[in-house]
């Protein structure tokens, strides 16, 4: 299985391939004609260990239970009658492994994956040259799907439809449409906003499937599977601590275990411990419950300027010094989700616990529900 990406490269990751085999792809970076380096077997060797962190089959994606349940029975399914897989549109916060799943079902399906993102498909050629180049049961991922320009989005109906493309010639009086025939392929989508989706668009999704955060017990199993990997002695507390802050986030538990890494050895320790991960993320300001400074901001603004809320969403921006549209996309979502944030029509409000973990009195039951109504 093969993958190929189209989204802009990353000027601190060099292109690297693989050799070919079942559940082990090898990633390409590759410019706007998408082409492919031809892959050798050192060129493997050469692959950093950060390259191996993303699980490469179903059993080894950790969490999602109920996800891969549905998608275990889709591939077994599609292989039995020869098929590809339906069309899959995938959804949830970002870190959660929606690019890293249509990966494993390239890997499931022995296709090759092509990744793109909705913004880097700005005129109808660049879709047009990502369908036309599919083989047989391949995987189209598309991150961001929400973003997609109209123009884009129309051409895309018939090619997960009827698997053709259709392209007007010429213009005016003298214009004349063409219909291309593509491949059968799947289409798998990634949004962070289903919501933002056109229904059109939508109901040509044959799956369409929520990823959900991540349980404490899960991201200790993300952690000691990175750590394996990446050779870092961690103790079982010490993991645990870890996934107590990384929000639920398997992205953002990786990020904080290479962090932790950097302290322990700066400090010349031979185990990341519990106490030892404790000094680490304080000193990195992410606290007990994964706040950062920014969300520790955002609630005692509301609480010592506002006395708790309710306050509007560009007072808090005006007030902080933040962009309202990264407030609510980015810092929200987290606080509303470990009950932190309540919103009401007229505004934000902070809640008991928020109050409590910021070491405040909070106001009684009745003065809260007063401030709501």
């Amino acid at each position: 299985m093969a993958i190929i990406s189209s989204k802009q490269p990353d000027r601190d990751r060099q292109p690297k391939t693989q050799p070919q085999k079942s559940h082990s792809p090898h990633v390409q970076a590759t410019d706007d004609s998408l082409l492919a380096a031809q892959e050798t077997s050192d060129d493997r060797q050469n692959i950093p260990q950060e390259e191996s962190i993303r699980p490469q089959t179903l059993e080894d994606y950790i969490g999602q239970k109920d996800l891969k349940e549905v998608l275990d029975i889709g591939i077994k399914a599609a292989k039995s009658r020869q098929e590809p897989l339906d069309h899959l549109l995938l959804y949830g916060p970002p870190g959660l492994g929606k690019t890293t799943m249509a990966m494993i079902l390239a890997g499931e399906m022995g296709v090759t994956c092509k990744i793109t993102s909705a913004p880097a498909l700005e005129r109808p050629r660049d879709i047009v040259g990502l369908l036309v180049n599919l083989q047989p049961g391949d995987i189209l991922f598309i991150d961001e799907i929400h973003r997609l320009t109209r123009m884009t989005e129309e051409i895309l109906y018939p090619a997960m439809e009827d698997f053709r493309v259709d392209i007007t010639i010429g213009k005016g009086q003298s214009a004349r449409t063409r219909s291309i025939p593509l491949k059968r392929f799947t289409l798998v989508g990634a949004t962070t906003k289903v919501g933002a989706l056109t229904s059109p668009l939508r109901d040509r999704f044959g799956l369409i499937q929520r990823l959900r955060f991540y349980q404490v017990e899960e991201l200790s199993l993300v952690i000691f599977r990175t750590a394996s990997i990446l050779n870092i002695p961690v103790t079982e507390d010490g993991a645990t601590e870890i996934a107590r802050r990384s929000r639920g986030t398997p992205r953002i538990a990786n990020r904080l275990l290479k962090r932790v890494r950097d302290y322990m050895q700066v400090k010349q320790v031979p185990t990341i411990t519990k106490e030892i991960a404790q000094e680490a993320l304080e000193l990195f300001n992410v606290d007990p419950r994964g706040l950062d400074w920014t969300d520790r901001l955002l609630l005692t603004v509301m609480i010592e300027n506002f006395n708790g809320g309710p306050v509007g969403l560009n007072t808090i921006a005006a007030a902080t010094g933040e962009d309202a549209q990264t407030i609510e996309e980015v810092y929200e979502p987290y606080l509303l989700q470990i009950g932190y944030l309540n919103r009401t029509h007229r505004g934000r409000i902070a809640t008991h616990a928020a109050w409590q973990h910021l070491g405040y009195d909070s106001p009684n039951d009745e003065q809260q529900l007063s401030l709501q109504f």
